[in-house]
């Protein structure tokens, strides 16, 4: 699945290779109403063309008519939409009340933007996440390697360069159907995860559908040892079949995915664990890679609930929160 970023980023391409100028714009930070989370990317040409979002449609109409009269011409430029107080340049506003701030870097067409792109083209379509490290007085950028969790912007302590995370779509592989497994990849899709279903059972299988979730035929444990995780990939087993949920555990944890998890109890916990020192030769470093039981405690009985335990935790995972600091 072509997820939004990656699609911002080919068409730059295009375009830079076709000798135009290309105006890469990412969102910083957000505050109030916003449909765009910090890290969102839009790409734009002079004339007006663009694609992906920075806010649903009121900031783009004011930002590309900005763009026409000659406004980002320099090669970084910080903008900041808000009420009129906070607004910079002074009416640049938001109709909802919020705060938007937008960073606009503008790409000539030479080698050095093809090669940075092409780059971050493969980031998004690979398992090598990064961090673009831009600075702010001049608009000078590099690259380095990123473990793929925290804050997808985030300002370096001197203040001189924003650290902005690029890689792989996020994607949630669920081992095995049930009820909770329904709700989970509803959650998921909401959240902007590639959401990938495998369960071997044509009688499960027969009456699940969710819209924009690819369902695999085979056993999770084939699918995971097929090359399918990436460091931006989750793996949740949610069935309460040891014969599912153990050996997409076992696999799991031989891959780089950032969070692994399994339903079950406490005692149903202690009982897999041993299992899987048993009779899957896990040692304990790998078992503590496995969060049993899964997600945040939040006292959840029904499916939605438990779904919605699992993924909050995934998303603080991802966002590189600790539990205590929640």
């Amino acid at each position: 699945m072509q997820h939004l970023d990656l699609q911002v980023i080919e068409q730059a391409l295009t375009w830079v290779r076709e000798g135009e100028p290309v105006w890469l714009c990412t969102v910083l930070s957000t505050f109030g109403s916003s449909p765009r989370e910090p890290g969102s990317l839009l790409a734009a040409r002079r004339d007006g063309s663009h694609v992906g979002s920075l806010s649903g449609g009121c900031v783009e109409e004011d930002f590309l008519a900005r763009l026409r009269d000659g406004v980002f011409d320099a090669p970084i430029s910080e903008i900041r939409y808000g009420d009129a107080q906070d607004a910079h340049p002074p009416g640049v506003t938001l109709p909802c009340g919020g705060i938007l701030d937008v960073l606009v870097e503008r790409l000539p067409p030479e080698p050095a933007s093809l090669e940075h792109l092409e780059v971050l083209q493969a980031s998004l379509l690979g398992s090598r996440p990064l961090i673009r490290h831009v600075v702010r007085d001049g608009g000078r950028f590099h690259l380095s390697e990123d473990a793929g969790q925290g804050a997808r912007v985030e300002l370096d302590p001197e203040g001189r360069a924003w650290r902005l995370r690029i890689g792989p779509a996020a994607r949630l592989i669920i081992a095995g159907i049930s009820p909770v497994a329904r709700a989970c990849a509803e959650f998921a899709r909401g959240l902007g995860f590639e959401v990938i279903v495998c369960d071997p059972r044509k009688e499960m299988r027969a009456d699940f559908e969710v819209a924009g979730v690819e369902l695999q035929s085979v056993l999770p444990s084939q699918f995971i040892a097929s090359g399918a995780c990436h460091a931006a990939t989750a793996v949740v087993a949610l069935t309460h079949d040891p014969r599912i949920d153990d050996l997409a555990m076992i696999e799991a944890v031989r891959t780089p995915a950032f969070y692994i998890g399994v339903m079950g109890s406490q005692r149903t916990s202690q009982a897999r664990a041993e299992r899987l020192r048993r009779s899957g030769g896990l040692d304990e470093a790998a078992i503590g890679r496995i969060r049993m039981p899964i997600g945040l405690a939040l006292g959840s009985k029904t499916p939605a609930e438990i779904a919605l335990a699992v993924m909050a935790d995934i998303l603080r995972v991802q966002r590189g929160r600790p539990r205590d600091a929640l």
